[in-house]
């Protein structure tokens, strides 16, 4: 291996030159198997993404992630606060969905279902190629003086990623504030509603920022995602990886002769033409081995395998490979470590299907009024509580009314029975009369019923206090 020993590239990273500079990576236009099965993966994962937040299901928006309102959908089960536990446990499990595809697939995630890349390589790469051309035709436009040609590719191209980051801040906006009242807000006009207006133009520019300048800098530098890789990668994880031993051989690289032995000149298949190196977004070589700034998207084994398939050589050069498959010949083994991984992930995702099987689907809260003592009326003692009955449900709940369950004794409800409209609250005082001789302590935990039309739906507990035993 001439340069496999040699670490200079882990020194610094390829969109930053010697003098600290942003350096532009202009990757060529990939074409192959791979870039072809990527291209119907993001064509899916595009369509899903754009359409979620207009998707109703049972009335409920598809997706729903509404921190002012305290709202969330989540594939069109509507969640509030009180389910933050669900939220908590559905986000570990993505961590650890996360951790063992990573494990065992290196970090197939960020090229091929992370919306950085999608958006980045499928999108706004795309439109590129199709204004400036590929790789040699950027490189001389930028180059070239600010002519009528540069100025008319430059502005167009410009213009066309301002209206898709439009586009996208539009629908990243449906996640947070719901898509009805998106398409209200835009039938109003911007002046009407100018505060989501000036978020539309900041989501605008925060997208247009990243895909049009900082680009491939987002998984290089910010996403901590890349940096877990030392961690959490070994010698038995599936990667985009470089044969070195058939690239190199024993005198390393060399340039392909026709009719030329290479294997009595003690040379390898590799015949560096760096198409794998032209071709990949964010400007690495992939035959110095894993790297943080690989995403794995494949590039490189569809420029390999063309390059090999006109001199002549196998397929396979550069491959979905592990060191140790590479190094020794070994097949992908179901290590210890996956067992736990896996273990963990299969038990998070049991608890969490039975958390949603229990949960309730109206949510009761009593809590005594801060500041107030109790009362002594006749021979029962009365206190004074404030109640809030939450409906993750589609439908009204109504005349709802609180019993005692546990002891004897009455409730009165200030201004009567009420009704929770769908997806809503509703919030009263209650008085809570109990006899003096059914108390046992100064703290009793009473249990209150919640009926909707005489119909049991909820239970909840509280204290109440009294005299003093």
């Amino acid at each position: 291996m001439s340069d496999q020993g040699k670490e200079v590239f882990r020194d610094s990273i390829g969109t930053i030159d010697d003098s600290g500079s942003r350096n532009f990576i202009y990757p060529k236009k990939p074409k192959g198997k791979f870039t072809n099965y990527r291209t119907y993966v993001s064509w899916v994962l595009l369509a899903m993404l754009l359409s979620a937040p207009f998707i109703k299901v049972n009335g409920n928006q598809f997706l729903l992630f509404n921190l002012g309102e305290r709202k969330f959908n989540i594939f069109g089960f509507p969640f509030w606060p009180q389910d933050f536990y669900l939220l908590v446990i559905s986000v570990l499990i993505g961590v650890v969905f996360i951790i063992v595809f990573t494990v065992i697939f290196g970090r197939i995630f960020c090229g091929w279902m992370c919306p950085q890349t999608i958006f980045l390589e499928m999108v706004f790469r795309k439109v590129e190629f199709a204004i400036e051309g590929d790789r040699h035709k950027q490189i001389k436009l930028s180059k070239q003086e600010w002519n009528a040609e540069k100025i008319r590719k430059k502005g167009l191209k410009w213009f066309v990623f301002f209206v898709i980051s439009f586009i996208m801040a539009n629908v990243f906006l449906a996640y947070f504030i719901g898509s009805d009242v998106l398409i209200q807000h835009i039938k109003d006009g911007p002046f009407v509603n100018l505060a989501t207006f000036i978020k539309l133009l900041v989501f605008t520019g925060v997208f247009y920022f990243v895909f049009a300048w900082f680009r491939e800098q987002a998984c290089i530098i910010v996403c901590p995602y890349g940096r877990l890789q030392g961690v959490l990668l070994d010698n038995k994880s599936i990667n985009v990886a470089y044969d070195y031993k058939r690239g190199e051989s024993e005198n390393g690289r060399k340039k392909f002769r026709k009719n030329e032995d290479r294997a009595d000149l003690g040379h390898g298949d590799c015949i560096d033409c760096n198409q794998c190196v032209h071709v990949c977004p964010t400007g690495i070589d992939i035959r110095n081995g894993t790297q943080l700034e690989c995403v794995n998207c494949t590039a490189c084994i569809d420029a390999c395998d063309e390059v090999m398939g006109k001199v002549g050589y196998d397929k396979g050069l550069i491959r979905y490979a592990s060191e140790d498959n590479i190094a020794k010949g070994e097949k992908f083994k179901f290590t210890g470590r996956l067992k736990f991984y896996a273990t963990v992930l299969l038990l998070l995702m049991g608890l969490l299907v039975s958390l949603l099987f229990i949960r309730q689907d109206v949510d009761a809260t009593l809590v005594r009024l801060p500041g107030k003592m109790f009362y002594t009326e006749g021979k029962n003692i009365k206190n004074v509580y404030t109640f809030k009955v939450i409906n993750k449900t589609i439908k009204n709940i109504e005349n709802i009314e609180l019993k005692l369950i546990n002891h004897s004794g009455t409730i009165e409800m200030i201004g009567g029975n009420v009704t929770v409209k769908n997806q809503d609250l509703a919030e009263g005082t209650i008085f809570i009369l109990i006899p003096k001789k059914d108390l046992k302590s100064s703290k009793e935990k009473i249990k209150i019923g919640v009926y909707s039309n005489g119909k049991l739906i909820e239970t909840t507990i509280t204290n109440f206090p009294g005299p003093i035993k």
